[in-house]
């Protein structure tokens, strides 16, 4: 009897924990890395979690209305690796990011820079899009470069 209450124990460990793994997508999944995207506007909120990095910012249409996106980036870790710390990006910052777009078309995209408008320094995003070269001389609209 022990030993059965052991395994159901173990089993369902193993099933409630295997949720987060099957929830992991690929990037050709979830992103077109054909529609590319090109923001500007105000970090409203950072998410440090595992499997990626989530932050959302608040960008002003040319009616004056909002929307507002999320932006995935690699891995905290990933991150982490490459100068980024829980600090690197506030809420308040105005940022610029290049980047794809959501299939589905919402105000979800896939981040492969950031740049940072306070002195246009580019930011390492750990972009998942397969074959994606981070490009750091590539211009920047309204930090002259």
């Amino acid at each position: 009897m022990k030993t059965k209450l052991i395994a159901l124990a173990a089993f369902v460990t193993a099933a409630c924990t295997s949720a987060q793994v099957l929830a992991h997508h690929s990037f050709a999944a979830e992103f077109d890395a054909d529609t590319s995207i090109k923001l500007h506007g105000v970090v409203t909120k950072v998410e440090w979690t595992n499997p990626h990095t989530y932050f959302f910012m608040e960008v002003e249409n040319e009616d004056g209305s909002y929307e507002e996106w999320a932006l995935e980036m690699g891995s905290p870790n990933g991150l982490m690796r490459r100068g980024w710390t829980r600090n690197t990006l506030e809420i308040g910052t105005e940022v610029y990011v290049t980047g794809t777009r959501a299939r589905d078309g919402s105000y979800k995209g896939n981040a492969q820079a950031v740049i940072l408008a306070e002195n246009c320094q580019r930011l390492f995003a750990g972009s998942s899009q397969r074959d994606f070269v981070e490009d750091e001389s590539a211009p920047v609209e309204g930090c002259g470069l």
